[in-house]
């Protein structure tokens, strides 16, 4: 195979951004086909696309089509598994947006798919590429840190007007998103979270406050704790309705404290672990001398979508290792249902969770959903610097 043949499914915002990457920026793909239920979405790519990709009105038509190596699944949330294992059936490669889904049942059985399947399988985690997160992942995986005794990310700069929200009747609803802002915002947080840190909680006690800011019926105010295995313990805050915002990401071992904020990453540094000058120390008040270490970290956010793709194409091509595999979005999925679950029912929720369970729970959810399709004339809306 000389080029991979990519075809898109969902040409809305995302899906039109990846298809110019494509088609001009990733050495080794090429965009073979984009397909869409909705015909203005088509007339779109008729307009913008060359010729020579052709253009489908369902899935099924793209598969059997024979004009396709892989597919960027770019749809609404809950077709995400059943996309993926349809396409892994007809022996296509997969690179799902991100999230996975809404509920981890769905998303095990697309990984039972994918495990079954000799075929390459993806999401897109784009922020996994940024340099800031690499180097903390680094930096934790040497030991440097030492053991991690808590984390805290603050994430609240993600602020949505109500006319984000009312720009199409899937936006915020349980039927047609499957969640608020830790389903459609955070999951890159959420994946950064354990990504970084090697490390899941063991029980989440998550406080969900729904329509809180905004006139919506999906959450849009969240605070988590979490505890881990080792004894350390965590906490995510997160919003859509504060403005300034904030985006700061602590996390405190053993051999000091690690913060990314503001585009940096500074290592406040103990000279003496904690731990030994605990036990060595007898001099009352103290602490560890403490060095505040700039950490270098390579300029800009990284390739981040276009990198996925290249790393994702390269894979195909020459085996190269996946930066994001498929198969772990189920672990940020995880969480935010871990969260919504024990909102749901006021308690502490342990991990692995009760997939069965918690479906139950979000179908109710579902059934007393205002979720409306989207209209095929609403606006695109220009999502550069959201994601």
């Amino acid at each position: 195979m000389e080029k991979v043949r990519f075809g898109i499914i969902g040409v809305g915002n995302m899906g039109r951004a990846h298809a110019q990457s494509l088609l001009n920026d990733i050495k080794g793909a090429e965009l073979a086909a984009v397909c869409d239920t909705s015909p203005e979405r088509l007339d779109w790519a008729e307009e913008h696309l060359p010729d020579s990709v052709q253009r489908f009105l369902s899935p099924e038509e793209l598969f059997k089509s024979g004009t396709i190596d892989a597919v960027l699944i770019a749809t609404p949330h809950y077709d995400h598994p059943p996309l993926a294992i349809e396409a892994l059936g007809y022996g296509l490669h997969v690179l799902i947006e991100k999230p996975a889904g809404v509920y981890t049942k769905a998303v095990q059985e697309m990984n039972d798919a994918a495990a079954k399947s000799d075929r390459k399988f993806g999401i897109m985690y784009n922020q996994r590429t940024n340099p800031l997160y690499q180097k903390l992942r680094e930096l934790i995986k040497s030991g440097e840190l030492g053991e991690i005794r808590r984390t805290n990310w603050i994430i609240t700069n993600w602020y949505r007007s109500q006319s984000y929200y009312d720009s199409g009747g899937w936006r915020a609803t349980w039927g047609g998103e499957g969640g608020g802002v830790l389903l459609n915002q955070d999951p890159h947080q959420l994946d950064l979270w354990q990504w970084t840190t090697g490390m899941m909680p063991k029980r989440v006690r998550a406080f969900c406050h729904f329509g809180k800011y905004r006139n919506i019926e999906v959450e849009d105010d969240v605070t988590a704790y979490v505890e881990y295995e080792n004894g350390a313990t965590g906490l995510f805050i997160t919003t859509t309705g504060e403005a300034p915002g904030t985006n700061r990401f602590e996390i405190t071992g053993d051999n000091g404290k690690i913060v990314i904020e503001d585009g940096k990453l500074t290592f406040f540094r103990l000279r003496t672990p904690e731990p030994q000058f605990n036990a060595e120390f007898t001099g009352g008040f103290g602490a560890p001398e403490c060095w505040k270490c700039e950490i270098p970290v390579a300029p800009g956010d990284g390739d981040q979508h276009k990198g996925i793709m290249r790393n994702f194409t390269n894979a195909i091509l020459h085996d190269e290792p996946l930066l994001a595999p498929g198969e772990e979005g189920i672990h940020g999925l995880t969480l935010s249902n871990a969260m919504y679950l024990s909102a749901w029912t006021d308690n502490w929720v342990d991990l692995p969770i009760d997939s069965d369970l918690f479906h139950e729970k979000l179908m109710v959810q579902v059934q007393n959903s205002t979720f409306q399709k989207a209209p095929v004339s609403q606006k695109a809306l220009d999502v550069s610097g959201t994601h």
